[in-house]
């Protein structure tokens, strides 16, 4: 217990996992927590102050499941393990103490197992940091070594941290009240550090000695905020992982407008990512995923939240997807190839935190194998073999599918077909790779052979065909008889006819135990082969890891390349098969849309071999029909509006993305704002009913939205009396054409605001057309010009 409460003064704010043989145990108000979280047996072990000392435990082979409903309900677990045998304590004293250290500190935003993340999407660190009045913000994956950081500004704050979604945000004490509002588009755990963390010459120190520079410039200026927010999460990743760091990458700088901003708000009712209830079925990015990798799927939803604003870039990725959607067969052989790659980025992070296995090890050899099947097939495609000919991407990417220095071939001669989870489980080296651990295996093995040996002579020696030679964790190798035979073996004696050749051992109900010297010597010679062999094999472990993490960035880039060939070839087999388009995307402001379509809406109809309804939209200004900027949108309940809306945002959001868009024909000017103000929802928890809600977002939206903005509004004004409602649509439709000049979608039951179309230029009157067949109301889902 004095080493228990030693151990815990050092992490007051954290669930001690305190390993006790082959369970974590967990003591005091841990153990009461830990139990109630975990619905498991609350018990006791001992006094303390004369007080009983609650207790609870969790096996270590189940831990995992354990730790990730601990992080889910918002603890902070202190893991720590048993820094000895056993047995080396017992050398120092019968009462020693077997050493043990906290080896690592569980957060949500600094996981690694599999076990406790979605392979599919990214688990963000995130830090915010504030110097001289600048803001940044930096983020980065330690399951995968992604790092990134962006200036930002306080009112470009909540929507940056709802692109980024980290798992855990840190703030420093000084920004703890100035944050946390827009710490609540994070959706994660909210960290305070102390301001000592976030000192931004530190920070350029701590990313100088990770990345082994003596400047930073060769990874572009960073401003203070920058490498104040960016040296935070380096230091607490070091504090996390007790100064053993991720192969993490260079920071990549993002400049700010870099990406298109899409607030929290706008997000949900888009249903990005999730839909209103929290699923991922039914959403954009479960309807448009199919990448065959889990790394693949990352970068999919890492390029859905935050689409690009840069033209070129844009233009690059779709350029890369028209490249797949015109070469089918290769695209199907590469997809087959990729589907069989591991997680290398997630198996080289664990590696190099300490916390990998054999297994960690066949996914990289794994991963590179494929990475070089993937090399092959692009090679085999003629403009492959002539880069100038590739889009830029592509050819990009092929040049880094590379195994650097052999890894995987090293790999495959030294690990056996079967591998274990855990290193220290042995048996994962291939036989024939080290001759002297084959050597002592020999010596373990026969050991056992001769064990077999001793059986059958005591057996004839004796006369018991019974007697058997066996083995357990307490007493080690031992003979074993009924008691009825217990007589015989006293009574024999040894082959030079020693007396009491066979020494008692143990009684039991139902066996009687002897040993003899020489199966004890013959113990002690196969217990030494057996730590020889596990600790020649753990060297060999460490030797193969590190030749590993010599070639991480290497490895990590070529982790990067099949995340991205996966990417395109899926977007353009999506495109291929729901016969989307490649979009024209540039720096002018137009928004022309034929033949649009809503692509979750389609999928789901497709179900039911529904047709959807599509539907053309131009909100350029200046387009050559004389639409508007700004439509007013008008229909019953239930008529499609809502539907049209979003279909529209959501076409932008693809064809920002890098993906094709869903439908006949698309030229869009580069947005780069996206508002959206479609259903309602309170907030209960800020004291904010439906109808205030809906005033605050929308005069977010009013305020910031810029003449490159596009915006979809829907129903504005419903939640109050119709008077009063009305003067809100009216204000807001004025405002938005006169004051904001962005593109926009208006839907409304007010129609007294069609007769703003009189006087406010760029605003015209569409409707959902409707048509009464047989007594019944039909609705066709057509949008058409007029009221």
């Amino acid at each position: 217990m004095a080493q228990y409460l030693g151990v815990k003064r050092a992490h007051p704010d954290a669930l001690l996992f305190y390993r006790m043989g082959d369970f974590y145990e967990l003591f005091f108000d841990d153990a009461v927590a830990a139990a109630r979280a975990l619905d498991i047996a609350l018990t006791k072990r001992g006094k303390h102050l004369g007080e009983d000392i609650a207790m609870c435990g969790v096996p270590v082979h189940s831990a995992e499941s354990y730790l990730l409903r601990l992080i889910r309900a918002g603890f902070r677990v202190a893991v720590c393990e048993q820094m000895e045998d056993p047995a080396e304590a017992r050398k120092r004293g019968s009462k020693s103490i077997v050493k043990r250290e906290v080896v690592r500190l569980v957060t949500p935003g600094t996981l690694t197992e599999d076990a406790l993340l979605d392979s599919r999407r990214n688990n963000f660190l995130a830090a915010v940091a504030e110097v001289q009045g600048s803001l940044a913000l930096a983020w980065l994956d330690v399951s995968t070594g992604a790092f990134q950081v962006q200036p930002v500004t306080e009112p470009s704050l909540a929507a940056a941290l709802a692109r980024v979604q980290p798992g855990e945000l840190l703030l420093p004490e000084r920004l703890a009240r100035v944050a946390q509002s827009a710490a609540a588009e994070a959706a994660g755990a909210v960290t305070i550090q102390p301001n000592t963390l976030f000192d931004s010459e530190n920070g350029r120190r701590r990313l100088e000695s990770l990345f082994a520079v003596k400047t930073l410039d060769a990874f572009g200026t960073f401003a203070r905020a920058e490498l104040s927010a960016a040296g935070a999460l380096v230091g607490y990743v070091e504090i996390t992982q007790k100064g053993k760091l991720p192969a993490l990458r260079p920071p990549v700088r993002m400049s700010e407008g870099a990406f298109l901003e899409i607030d929290g708000a706008t997000r949900r009712n888009l249903e990005l990512s999730t839909t209103l209830s929290g699923d991922r079925a039914g959403s954009l990015l479960g309807t448009i995923d199919r990448t065959v990798t889990g790394a693949g799927g990352r970068l999919l939803a890492e390029r859905l939240a935050q689409p690009l604003t840069d033209a070129d870039s844009i233009n690059a990725r779709l350029d890369a997807v028209a490249f797949f959607c015109d070469a089918a067969d290769l695209r199907d052989r590469l997809r087959e190839t990729l589907s069989r790659a591991p997680d290398i980025e997630r198996a080289l992070s664990r590696l190099a935190v300490g916390r990998g296995g054999p297994r960690d090890l066949a996914a990289i050899r794994d991963g590179l194998r494929a990475a070089g099947d993937a090399k092959a097939v692009l090679a085999v495609h003629g403009p492959v073999s002539d880069l100038t000919r590739t889009p830029a991407m592509i050819a990009a990417a092929a040049v880094e599918l590379r195994d650097p220095n052999n890894v995987a071939e090293g790999l495959a001669q030294a690990l056996a077909p079967e591998l274990p989870l855990n290193a220290r489980d042995g048996g994962f080296i291939a036989k024939g790779y080290d001759s002297a651990l084959d050597e002592t295996r020999t010596l373990r093995d026969e050991g056992r052979r001769l064990i077999a040996g001793l059986e059958r002579g005591y057996a004839e020696r004796t006369g018991l065909p019974g007697l058997r030679i066996r083995h357990n964790n307490v007493i080690g190798y031992h003979i074993e008889v009924k008691p009825k035979d217990a007589e015989v073996l006293t009574a024999a004696k040894g082959p030079n006819g020693e007396e009491r050749f066979f020494i008692h051992r143990q009684t039991m109900a139902s066996a009687i135990r002897f040993t003899t010297t020489e199966l004890a010597d013959l113990e002690t010679r196969i217990s030494r082969a057996a730590d020889r062999a596990l600790g020649q094999e753990m060297e060999l472990f460490e030797r193969l890891v590190a030749g590993v993490l010599a070639e991480a960035p290497a490895i990590a880039m070529t982790a990067a390349a099949l995340a991205s060939l996966d990417v395109a070839a899926a977007l353009a087999d999506l495109g291929n098969e729901q016969r989307w388009t490649r979009p024209l995307v540039d720096t002018s402001l137009a928004f022309h849309i034929e033949g649009g379509r809503h692509p979750v809406v389609e999928a789901a109809l497709a179900k039911d071999s529904q047709p959807f309804v599509p539907n053309d939209t131009d909100l350029s200004n200046g387009s050559s029909d004389g639409q508007g900027r700004l439509w007013l949108v008008t229909g019953p309940n239930m008529a499609g509006k809502s539907t049209f809306l979003r279909q529209n945002a959501l076409i932008a959001v693809l064809a920002q993305m890098g993906s094709f868009a869903p439908a006949a024909k698309a030229h869009i000017g580069v947005v780069d704002r996206l508002f959206s103000r479609v259903g309602a929802a309170d907030d209960l928890a800020r004291g904010r009913s439906t109808f205030m809600v809906e005033m605050v977002e929308t005069a977010a939206i009013l305020n910031q939205a810029g003449t490159r903005a596009l915006v979809i509004l829907d129903e504005i004004g419903r939640g109050t009396a119709t008077f009063d409602g009305l003067s809100i649509a009216w204000a807001t439709v004025e405002h938005l054409a006169q004051v904001n000049r962005c593109r926009g979608l208006f839907a409304t039951h007010y129609h007294e605001l069609t007769a703003l179309t009189a006087r406010l230029d760029g605003l015209t009157n569409h409707t959902v057309r409707v048509k009464e067949w047989q007594g019944d109301v039909v609705f066709l889902h057509e949008v058409v010009a007029g009221t």
